[in-house]
């Protein structure tokens, strides 16, 4: 697949759509992925005709994380991107449409969104622990901040699947609807964005950003740094490569 077909961008109505398309492979985030989200996210966010973003997988999934299968070879350059989030600086909102499962580095990607809007088909899961992989994007810190530090640990040492329902209970996601009203939903939400001054959105995310991060950066970037060190010191590719393909079982399973 070409790289620019990658990320799909929907420009209309002052709402960019961003769509990973990498259905085949779940969205997984390979290298690849990662490097254009992130330029379509920057230039999405420099854009005058743009003040509010959507962002969402193709079908059936949101995202799987980072691309097993490459990651299980040892050809995934992927690890080598993580930074303190999957985002580039922006100014503009995230709004996550989460039409499917959103698992460990998809996990992170839609927490690393201002909020998120879920399909009813939606599922979330964290196995980094199940698969020896530590979090790298933020996890730590963004998941207790939504769902408390004891549903966060729980769904961290299970590994488990939550559902959009309980997603939704536990304040994962603010609203859950119909899946093909999913995308409609989120883009009328970001139309009611851009229909506010933009330097006035602009600011009030900064201020909620600065006002949670003065603890929460420091955190973020030690959690970053203990991954690279445990990817690069303790990381076991063979426990990796046995788990893998139990838990897209899993995860196929429970979507049906």
């Amino acid at each position: 697949m070409e790289p620019d077909s990658l990320v799909l961008v929907d420009v209309a109505d002052g709402v960019a759509v961003l769509t990973l398309n990498r259905p085949e492979a779940r969205n997984a985030l390979s290298p690849e992925l990662i490097v254009r989200l992130q330029h379509e996210c920057a230039e999405c966010d420099a854009r005058d005709d743009v003040s509010a973003i959507v962002l969402t997988g193709a079908d059936p999934a949101f995202c799987g994380g980072i691309d097993l299968k490459r990651l299980a070879a040892g050809t995934s350059g992927a690890i080598g991107l993580i930074g303190d989030s999957p985002f580039p600086p922006h100014r503009k909102p995230i709004i996550g449409a989460i039409n499917g499962v959103a698992v460990t580095g998809g996990l992170e990607l839609a927490l690393a969104c201002d909020f998120l809007i879920a399909s009813e088909r939606a599922r979330f899961a964290d196995t980094h622990a199940r698969v020896g992989v530590m979090p790298g994007w933020g996890l730590t810190v963004a998941l207790p901040r939504a769902v408390g530090l004891r549903r966060a640990k729980q769904m961290s040492f299970t590994g488990n699947y939550v559902d959009a329902t309980t997603a939704l209970a536990w304040g994962l996601v603010n609203e859950v609807v119909a899946h093909e009203q999913l995308i409609a939903r989120a883009r009328q939400l970001a139309v009611d964005i851009a229909s506010i001054r933009s330097v006035c959105v602009q600011e009030i995310r900064s201020i909620y950003d600065e006002v949670a991060d003065r603890i929460g950066d420091d955190a973020r970037q030690f959690e970053s740094g203990r991954s690279r060190t445990w990817m690069t010191e303790k990381f076991d590719r063979t426990q990796f490569a046995s788990e893998r393909e139990e838990i897209v079982r899993r995860g196929s399973s429970q979507i049906s």
